[in-house]
């Protein structure tokens, strides 16, 4: 099942497909006893899929089978057993793709021309992804960091390594108690520039907060040596170049946490001040009538916020129960994808952070 998210693979996954493409969601959990109904439900969502498909006149015989037979071979790939909060599959001819998400996702079936990605985009936005840098004098590993857990990426050339004609040992170094002496070694500090240069190039692509691992030498070296690696958050652990996921995350959240608690003090403030200067929306509606005008510059959403609307037969959204026909489940996720494809700065915060906004705010362009 896939987790992450970058740009160039949310770029493949809009991409147009021969009709049909389908999206199969539907949320799951993690624990005991909600968890015990999700394989069923799972097995339900699929066989509507399939219903549909059979149904549909635009599809013929031969793609039905081949997409019932992708979405067949997507539910083997599912693990419940390691669930989060919501499952997306995509099905269409000659393809198919399960995301597990950290985040949950209303069940619906959507038979289109492209994949419904808004709840892919959500979620990745409330994980508030981060990079992880461990550095060794042989080995610089990366990590991909989310909500609660981190895993190895393999990135522009990662996990690098010197190279074993230089005639290092890093064992025999430790040994003899003559680490520092290793940073301040040339082809160390080379090496070292290497690891900032490779993150350079993936901060680029995919800018998100970073965090260093490493010796205090190592991390010295870099804050000479380095660019991007020097104004990331240090965090003084050696070993975890050669660590596991687990060890790199217990190294790293507590300044993770610490710095999503500024984080979410800076966006209190500056919605704020939004207030004070009338730059400033509230509720669902009318953050949505500001999203689609593409006037969102900061939006904060509180991190278990759902809300079902339907539009009024209008320009307005109003409150609306699950099962109504005009029902639009994941109104939220929409206006989180619409912001972030103009530009807008999206932040989730814990619940009851944006008191009377009602669970969404955004700070306006103009």
């Amino acid at each position: 099942m896939e987790h992450a998210l970058s740009p160039t693979t949310l770029s493949e996954l809009r991409r147009p497909r021969p009709y049909p493409a389908v999206s199969v969601l539907t949320p799951t959990h993690r624990r005991e006893p909600e968890n015990t109904q999700d394989p069923v439900r799972l097995r339900n969502v699929v066989a509507e899929a399939k219903k549909q498909l059979e149904a549909d006149p635009a599809v013929p015989r031969e793609r039905r089978i081949d997409v019932a037979r992708q979405l067949d071979q997507a539910l083997t790939e599912v693990d419940l057993a390691h669930a989060e909060d919501g499952l997306v599959i995509f099905a269409a001819p000659g393809e198919h793709q399960v995301w597990s998400l950290a985040r949950s996702v209303p069940e619906r079936v959507v038979l289109s021309d492209t994949f419904l990605t808004r709840n892919l985009v959500s979620a990745q936005a409330s994980e508030r992804p981060f990079w992880v840098l461990s550095v060794a004098p042989d080995r610089a590993t990366l990590w991909n960091g989310g909500t609660d857990r981190v895993v190895e990426e393999h990135l522009a050339g990662f996990p690098l390594t010197r190279d074993h004609r230089e005639n290092f040992d890093a064992e025999r170094q430790e040994r003899i108690g003559d680490m520092p002496s290793t940073f301040r070694d040339e082809s160390t500090r080379h090496f070292l520039r290497d690891a900032d240069t490779a993150m350079a190039k993936i901060l680029r692509d995919q800018p998100r907060p970073l965090y260093v691992t490493g010796e205090q030498a190592a991390l010295s070296v870099l804050d000479e040596v380095g660019s991007v690696t020097k104004e990331a958050v240090h965090v003084p652990h050696g070993g975890l170049a050669h660590g596991t996921p687990d060890a790199v995350w217990q190294a790293v959240r507590p300044l993770h946490e610490a710095e999503n608690r500024k984080n979410t003090a800076a966006v209190a403030r500056e919605l704020e001040t939004a207030r004070g200067r009338r730059a400033f929306a509230a509720g669902v509606d009318e953050v949505w009538q500001n999203a689609r005008e593409g006037r969102v510059r900061l939006l904060a959403v509180e991190e278990n916020y759902r809300i079902t609307v339907r539009d009024a037969g209008g320009d307005h959204l109003v409150p609306a129960a699950s099962d109504d026909l005009d029902a639009r489940e994941d109104i939220v996720d929409e206006i989180v994808e619409q912001c972030l494809e103009t530009g807008a700065d999206v932040r989730f915060v814990p619940d009851g952070t944006l008191g009377d906004a009602r669970g969404i705010a955004g700070v306006l362009r103009y």
